[in-house]
């Protein structure tokens, strides 16, 4: 059974259930893989728990409040992934770009194998595109801060970021209002971020919070969803290595 770690935010991780449905749909219910969602949306804010970034994980974070939020977070998704793992899940998957800044210290208190989202992201772009290609990220400030991608893509794609005000002023207006909601005003808040990646002639664009699918693809079909030759949507990359994953 696939153990998904959601509620950060809920409309990301319901996103993410329906697509390994449609993915893999049976003809029958029997078809259908088995998945247990904990909806655990009491989890503290990942871009707000974050704080100064020193590059180091394992709770070598200097300022201590900074160390205390981060801790905080981080006993959280140990507590979420306990409750997946006594639910006899094989494995779990966490449908959310920014909590992976968690991901090396939750592994390591976890015996269970989490299947790392953005590493699943490089490994496609890896086969998608050239090396030294520019690679779009619209992301959580936390998750440009802490470089998750970073860390996989830098030695082989050249990452492009929005500047500063258009971070401000389109990606997290657009984050923010997926999750009150309102899904149509967010794709039309979204599009200046997307115009300034493609101008900087970037070959692909990771919509880097599992809330930015939902607002770029809003009322659009799945199929043109699994063809755009622009988006790379995690959720849908994560949900085929976890059936991938789920078959073995």
């Amino acid at each position: 059974m696939i153990g998904i770690l959601g509620g950060m935010g809920t409309q990301a991780g319901l996103d993410f259930c329906n697509k390994l449905a449609i993915l893999y749909r049976g003809k029958i219910d029997q078809d259908y893989p088995l998945f247990l969602l904990y909806n655990k949306s009491n989890i503290p804010g990942r871009p707000e728990s974050i704080g100064i970034h020193t590059g180091k994980l394992s709770g070598k974070i200097n300022d201590k409040k900074n160390k205390k939020k981060y801790l905080s977070v981080l006993q959280s998704l140990i507590k979420g992934c306990d409750l997946l793992k006594k639910s006899n899940c094989k494995f779990i998957v966490i449908p959310c770009n920014t909590a992976h800044y968690w991901y090396d210290d939750l592994q390591k208190r976890i015996k269970l194998p989490i299947i790392n989202m953005p590493k699943e992201v490089f490994n496609y772009t890896k086969n998608k595109c050239k090396k030294n290609s520019s690679i779009g990220l619209l992301a959580t400030e936390g998750t440009l801060k802490t470089g998750v991608y970073n860390k996989f893509f830098d030695k082989n794609f050249n990452l492009i970021f929005p500047s500063k005000t258009i971070q401000n002023n389109s990606v997290n207006e657009a984050i923010k209002l997926v999750k009150m909601g309102k899904v149509k005003l967010a794709n039309k808040v979204i599009m200046p971020a997307i115009n300034y990646l493609i101008k900087k002639k970037c070959k692909k664009i990771i919509l880097g919070c599992t809330e930015l699918p939902i607002a770029i693809f809003a009322f659009k079909s799945f199929k043109k969803i699994k063809s755009s030759k622009v988006f790379l949507d995690p959720n849908l990359i994560l949900a085929t290595a976890a059936m991938k994953k789920y078959k073995k």
